[in-house]
């Protein structure tokens, strides 16, 4: 008699691509800015004035996240038709195009090829949010949030190796032929592997295929949605102030450290690799300890709030040893929030709309990192501390928002 196959689990394979995902991005973080701040860097002409290299970095910035504003919830829809595997494939291989142009548009110092090449897998780039959805397939209510952070902690990991990775391969003084162009040949290969494993190893875990409706509008129609759902409306008015938040400080904390503290692609790569360490411990460690003491409402009802001030004390920072010190803390707070924030938006769905109400989830996310770079670059020409400051009080609000209206439910939980 034959015995039914058993699935593996994809809790290993989905934290691999979570992985490698992140370090791919991660690699990137100290390259950027240095492209458009630091002094030494050849890219632009001299005659390129700090304020337009400021506009065209937050121009840069927000064309990824505008286009996977339009491209997760299609990718998300596309999932619950067709599966998660495929998609997921779909989505790696956008994103490997897309480092390959990003290092050939350096190379050449081809602004235009610049833009594009991260265009392309901004659309293709729902690679977390499918990756979310399949948790979200093969966890119970009681698992939900640490399987959430197991995530989280690959992405910690992904951001410790990451931009210090990133910040070595972009020193030419440690190896001759490296380049501002390297990293992003090194992230390409790492997305093959992705891919690679994502097709040898992984199940699929989307056993309820729906004939979701799929439209390239369909981002700007999930946001209308979230606001005029009343259940909804609250959780995704958070998601959306953290997001616009959280990436004001992500954008424009490295340009502060170049500006003020003289940082180099190096320097900023480290100390990134420090705030992901506890982002790891935090998310690998703290969030499943956590989840089995204490609900997602009362953790929102405390961390956002810590994060803003911290935020905040960045601005007054004036001495190297302080970030070392502050931004860790951030990262604790950020690393908390991001699982039990999930949690509470999946828990709005039940498990034939885990792709949507999550491709939602990445829509508001998208479009909260769509504005901060288009303002933020504009506010960084004024004053080099807006940006974060924008962070800090939006973050605030976030916090205030959910307190305001999850408050009963916070109380029942402690009770």
């Amino acid at each position: 008699m034959n015995q039914p196959t058993r699935q593996k689990s994809p809790l290993g394979v989905i934290f691999l691509t979570v992985f490698l995902d992140m370090l791919g991005i991660g690699i990137i973080i100290p390259v950027i800015p240095a492209l458009f701040f630091e002094t030494s860097n050849d890219f632009f002409a001299a005659t390129v004035g700090y304020d337009t290299r400021s506009i065209l970095y937050g121009l840069l910035i927000a064309c990824y996240p505008i286009m996977q504003f339009f491209g997760a919830p299609v990718l998300g829809s596309l999932s619950d038709r067709h599966g998660r595997k495929p998609v997921l494939s779909v989505a790696l291989v956008g994103t490997m195009i897309g480092y390959l142009l990003f290092g050939v548009a350096i190379l050449y110092q081809n602004i235009w090829l610049l833009f594009f090449s991260r265009m392309l897998p901004g659309f293709t780039g729902g690679n977390i949010s499918i990756a979310m959805s399949s948790i979200s397939d093969v966890s119970t209510p009681e698992t939900r949030t640490q399987n959430f952070g197991l995530v989280g902690a690959a992405f910690g990991i992904g951001f410790i190796i990451g931009p210090a990775l990133g910040g070595v391969l972009a020193d030419s003084s440690i190896i001759s032929w490296f380049d501002s162009s390297t990293p992003f040949w090194f992230t390409a290969l790492l997305t093959l592997i992705n891919l690679i494993l994502v097709r040898v190893n992984f199940d699929e875990t989307n056993h309820n295929l729906t004939d979701s409706k799929i439209s390239p509008w369909t981002g700007i129609q999930n946001i209308i949605f979230s606001f005029q759902t009343p259940q909804l409306r609250a959780i995704f008015t958070v998601v959306l102030l953290l997001s616009l938040g959280f990436t004001f400080f992500t954008q424009f904390f490295s340009v502060r450290l170049i500006d003020h503290f003289k940082f180099t692609e190096k320097d900023i790569g480290l100390l990134f690799g420090w705030i992901g360490i506890w982002i790891a411990l935090t998310q690998g460690g703290l969030v499943r300890i956590l989840s089995k003491k204490v609900s997602p409402f009362v953790i929102l009802s405390i961390a956002p709030l810590a994060l803003g001030l911290l935020i905040a004390s960045d601005i007054i920072a004036e001495e190297v040893w302080m970030l070392y010190i502050i931004n860790p803390l951030i990262g604790v707070a950020q690393g908390v929030s991001t699982p039990n924030l999930t949690t509470v938006v999946s828990e709005q769905a039940d498990a034939r709309q885990q792709g949507r109400i999550l491709g939602i989830n990445q829509s508001m996310q998208a479009l909260g990192q769509v504005i901060p770079p288009l303002v933020g670059g504009y506010l960084n020409t004024l004053n080099r501390s807006f940006p974060l400051l924008a962070g800090a009080i939006l973050t605030i609000l976030a916090w205030v928002i959910f307190v305001w209206v999850f408050r009963r439910k916070a109380k029942s939980e402690v009770n």
